[in-house]
């Protein structure tokens, strides 16, 4: 079980790591509208990346929001992907915000589908 908090090191700060899950032919994609989550199998741990883009939301504030939204939902409910090693990408794709309760219901059916298809 994996204690429930967010470490810097569950994060994904490596360029290369971000151009392989991105361009990379092993990674897979699954959608919860608004998010999108891009995943591939890694070795050291379970990673993520967040990306808001500006292009929804103008204003940093609301940004930030959505990120600590995602990043909370991910933090409860990381025990889902227990004994895997995977990094993983979410994608704001929408412009409008929902409530916490409705991300965390997202990022839960992504985890859940992540969790049935990585390895």
């Amino acid at each position: 079980m994996f204690p429930a908090t967010l470490k810097k090191d569950e994060r994904i700060c490596n360029f290369r790591l971000i151009e392989q899950i991105f361009n990379g032919k092993t990674s897979h994609s699954f959608a919860a509208f608004p998010l999108r989550a891009v995943f591939l199998p890694v070795e050291d741990g379970n990673k993520i990346l967040i990306s808001v883009p500006k292009r929804h939301f103008k204003h940093a504030v609301d940004r930030n929001r959505i990120k600590r939204q995602v990043r909370e939902a991910y933090r409860k409910n990381k025990n889902i992907l227990a004994n895997k090693s995977i990094a993983i990408a979410f994608i704001w794709m929408s412009g409008r915000m929902l409530t916490s309760e409705e991300v965390t219901t997202r990022v839960v059916s992504l985890l859940n589908k992540i969790n049935k298809i990585a390895v």
